[in-house]
């Protein structure tokens, strides 16, 4: 338990320490997931057929408000706050309870969002900005 913990902590050090800044402008609006993977496996964990079909995305509004959908429905929704390269959330679970997490922004170029979340059922995101 306290090696996952420390190993995380180190990973998101690496990582974060890695990225440009990102202002909050850039990060503002609707990105539709275009590829999904674990990141500590090579392959896809969602196919290109599945994404088609369910049309996932995530959107960051102004409000810092943050939502995830998936197949027309909300799969997660929460705040964030942007640090750098890292955007903290805190998602709003039921009865009224939250949980925390990180995404790691690996790359923001023009409209591509690349992001990832560490652990053992960690994710890697690519998403394009509609």
């Amino acid at each position: 338990m306290i090696r996952n913990i420390l190993l995380t902590a180190i990973v998101g050090l690496l990582l974060s320490s890695c990225i440009k800044i990102v202002k909050r402008e850039e990060l503002l609006g609707k990105w539709k997931y275009i590829k999904v993977g674990n990141p500590h496996v090579a392959s896809d964990s969602v196919s290109a057929t599945e994404l088609e079909r369910e049309e996932p995305y995530i959107l960051f509004s102004k409000n810092d408000s943050m939502m995830i959908w998936w197949g027309g429905k909300v799969l997660s929704h929460g705040t964030y706050k942007l640090d750098g390269g890292t955007i903290h959330v805190k998602e709003i679970l039921d009865s009224a309870k939250t949980r925390d997490f990180n995404f790691y922004i690996l790359k923001l170029e023009g409209k591509t969002l690349e992001f990832e979340t560490i652990g053992n059922d960690g994710s890697k995101v690519v998403a394009v900005k509609q």
